[in-house]
């Protein structure tokens, strides 16, 4: 016996086995109901009770079909990715080796090649993303064997029909569980493919380089693609149909298809991960072109004019990309990217200064697009990314020729150069550039904030907050294991520590009315505790009184709502009557509570160098209390907004020209992958979590719409800084409690409808669609 060795998957890998998993139970589940539904449709009552059987069997046993499952999905998976190198596969195998298949095992090589096959044709796409992604994963971990994808739907359905076995042992009910299993299976694989390429690509994990395939075409002669004509042509108005996919679906046979390959030929090898591969002479012509045309689209004269109109080189030498084409597929990369490169360099919201230097940009996206298919299918694809910033931060300067807009053009105009310039095909470049853009601007941001000292301000208001609640996490943790009403509980460690830190930071750690305030924090935990004599609850009622005071002024330091300390005591007052009618605690009991109790209150409070090791966002119970508070000069050094000044019943206008948001059928291209994330929100309180530093938003004060531009967020995301007007600039200061609560009503809304990318593709649909409709 010569058993493959246990071999570890990398812990991204892991994760995904465990979504293949899920999906295998939530298939399970689906079955279970859609053998019932199927039973009850029958008229044929030996189909019906086998599809009853089924049902019976595979609900009372899927534990065990999970179990089996689970077991040789494992078993297969770590055989694929086990090393295979030391094999020799001329050596002939010895007799001990040798062993007659069986015709079971037969039928179940052949029914998980079947719905292998099945199932990647519904997810061609997802397949060739993940496949890049876990070749990325697994190279160089097989030799010098190319890794193949060991979550593909043939390993699976493997271990399905293994795991069908272990249910019943009758043919009738395996065949019906066969059946719906792998019609429920097939269904939520897609899913969990698009969403295991999600989690790499959140987890900053690069696809392998991808590698152009040319198939043979039996279609005759390419389609047309996009020309000049201003109604555009046949291939123009397909790739933007909303039916173009059933229509690509067709000529998908002699395009382009795009395979994961771990490594890259030619130069590109070792300089970083290449955005695919496309033909060499493609590349060069490209190359060529961007070289040549550089001084096209170099600065005007008068560098604050709009000059004349930007050129599309993708229409311009349109015929020279096409005859370089490797198929189908690239003329309709090149028509569409040159049909967006149209909306974007004509766009209103992109000043033309930094619409020159996106023009500059046409060749590199274009490369991008040819030999990358997530750049179609990933909203977050760096040159996507890349461009979409580059828009957004020059739509957020009111006037492009102040100083602070020169200094970000001037930057954007030297990152460009080294693109260009550079070797504009490799991932690593626009990685590198939309971080050294990101950090400009945040840098520059709180320049701009610190010029009245609001983020040094706004800094130290954010690390008193965090040490407060950094003593709340640990004094939760301190009490979460000791008998109490959990709402006690969470108000000792949420509520009281916020008095305790408020009157360590008035009078000093080591004052008296802290250690009171500590013992009163006592006090209270061991009021709810059932009493251990008659004495002592006539001790307990009489300085009630007393207790509730304290509390009162305590409550009074922090300003904890009415709203808030009516609920509170609303629960305390029945507790504390339920103390009295419990059974007693012993004396020994109740006094190894009560000490443990003050020693969890007595500990030191936290120091600001405990705070650098802290997690960046700490929980707090209280949303209000969780605000630090202001004296009326430094709220109006820094322009803090107050929920006070806001008239949250009063109506606001509409936002005179502002467009409706993109929604993602909108960015559809017929016959290229969709895109696996949702549009970024333009509104609402998903908006507050994803406000970007540099770009521009509109915001409803002083009762009218005001256009600010989000200059410095607090390394907590805290405190938001905005700025507004041209000549002169006035600071706008928001918590994060308050950005919020504008994002919900409505009034602080972004002001680009969607990225340029997004939008420029929905321009183009309409505008097609228009041109479709009156043909």
């Amino acid at each position: 016996m010569n058993p493959h060795p246990v071999h570890r998957l990398p812990a991204p890998l892991e994760a995904a086995v465990q979504r293949v998993k899920l999906a295998a139970r939530q298939a399970t589940e689906r079955t279970i109901e859609s053998l019932g539904l199927a039973a009850l449709a029958s008229n044929n009552a030996f189909q019906r009770d086998g599809l009853l059987g089924a049902q019976f069997e595979l609900n009372r046993k899927s534990a065990v079909f999970a179990l089996a499952f689970n077991e040789e999905f494992d078993r297969r998976v770590l055989r694929e990715v086990a090393p295979r190198a030391s094999e020799d596969s001329t050596q002939s195998a010895s007799w001990e080796s040798l062993r007659l298949v069986e015709d079971r095992e037969l039928e179940i090589e052949v029914a998980a090649e079947r719905f292998g096959l099945e199932t990647a044709h519904a997810c061609e796409w997802e397949l060739r993303e993940l496949g890049a992604y876990v070749g990325a994963l697994l190279e160089g971990a097989r030799g010098d064997r190319e890794p193949r994808n060991p979550l593909r739907p043939e390993i699976v359905g493997h271990a399905m029909y293994q795991a069908i076995e272990t249910v019943s042992e009758r043919p009738e009910v395996r065949a019906a569980l066969a059946k719906e299993m792998a019609r429920s299976l097939a269904t939520l694989l897609r899913t969990a493919y698009a969403e295991i390429v999600s989690d790499l690509r959140r987890a900053g994990i690069q696809p392998a380089g991808l590698t152009v395939r040319n198939a043979d075409s039996r279609s005759g002669a390419p389609s047309t693609g996009f020309g000049a004509s201003e109604r555009g042509t046949e291939s123009e108005r397909a790739a933007f149909s909303p039916d173009a996919d059933s229509r690509w679906s067709s000529r998908r046979a002699g395009a382009s298809h795009f395979a994961p390959s771990t490594r890259s030929g030619g130069a590109a090898a070792g300089r970083g991960t290449p955005l695919g591969e496309v033909d060499p002479a493609m590349m060069a012509l490209m190359r060529r072109i961007a070289y040549a045309e550089a001084a096209a689209i170099g600065e005007p004269a008068d560098a604050g004019a709009s000059g004349a109109a930007l050129p599309n080189l993708i229409h311009v030498h349109r015929e020279e990309l096409r005859q370089a084409a490797a198929g189908s597929l690239d003329l309709m990369v090149i028509d569409v990217i040159g049909s967006l490169f149209d909306q974007i360099l004509s766009d209103p919201k992109v000043p033309p200064q930094v619409a020159r230097q996106i023009a500059r940009l046409q060749l590199p996206v274009l490369r991008a697009a040819l030999g990358d298919p997530s750049f179609f299918s990933s909203r977050r694809h760096p040159v996507r990314r890349f461009v979409n910033r580059i828009a957004s931060l020059g739509a957020g300067f009111d006037d492009i020729g102040d100083d602070g807009a020169q200094r970000v053009l001037a930057r954007i105009r030297g990152l460009v150069d080294e693109v260009v310039e550079g070797d504009f095909d490799q991932l690593e470049v626009y990685q590198s550039k939309l971080a050294a853009l990101e950090a400009f601007v945040a840098e520059q941001g709180r320049a701009e904030a610190g010029e009245q000292g609001a983020a040094d301000l706004l800094a130290a208001k954010e690390d008193e907050l965090r040490l407060r609640q950094l003593y709340a996490q640990q004094l939760h943790g301190e009490l979460k294991d000791l008998s109490a009403p959990p709402f006690l509980r969470d108000f000792i460690s949420q509520v009281w520590s916020q008095v305790v830190v408020a009157a360590s930071a008035r009078d000093g750690a080591e004052a008296e009315s802290v250690r009171q305030l500590r013992q009163v924090g006592r006090e209270l935990f061991m009021s709810v505790q059932a009493k251990t004599s008659s004495a002592q609850r006539k001790t307990f009622l009489a300085e009630l009184p007393k207790l509730m005071k304290e509390l009162g002024e305590g409550l009074d330091l922090i300003g904890w709502p009415e709203a808030s300390r009516r609920e509170f005591f609303g629960r305390l007052l029945p507790a504390h009557a339920e103390s009295l009618k419990a059974t007693p605690l012993r004396p020994l009991d109740f006094n190894l509570l009560a000490r443990e109790v003050e020693g969890a209150l007595q500990r030191p409070l936290p120091t600001p160098e405990e705070l650098r090791g802290a997690p960046a966002n700490l929980p707090v119970l209280d949303d209000v209390i969780a605000e630090p508070r202001f004296s009326p000069e430094e709220a109006a050094r820094v322009g803090l907004v107050d929920e006070s000044q806001v008239d949250w019943d009063g109506q606001i206008d509409i936002v005179v020209g502002e467009d409706a948001p993109v929604s993602a059928a909108d960015t559809a291209i017929g016959g290229l992958p969709l895109p696996s994330e949702p549009v970024e929100p333009t509104e609402g309180r998903a908006l507050a979590e994803h406000v970007q530093v540099g770009f521009a938003y509109r915001m409803h004060i002083a009762d009218a719409w005001q256009k600010v531009r989000l200059v410095h967020v607090s390394a907590g995301r805290t405190f938001f800084v905005f700025h507004h007007g041209s000549r002169h600039k006035e600071t706008i200061s928001l918590t994060h409690r308050m950005l919020v609560r504008l994002c919900e009503t409505g009034r602080l809304r972004a002001f680009e409808n969607a990225y340029l990318l997004e939008r420029a593709t929905a321009r183009a649909r309409r505008q097609l669609a228009g041109v479709g409709g009156g043909a």
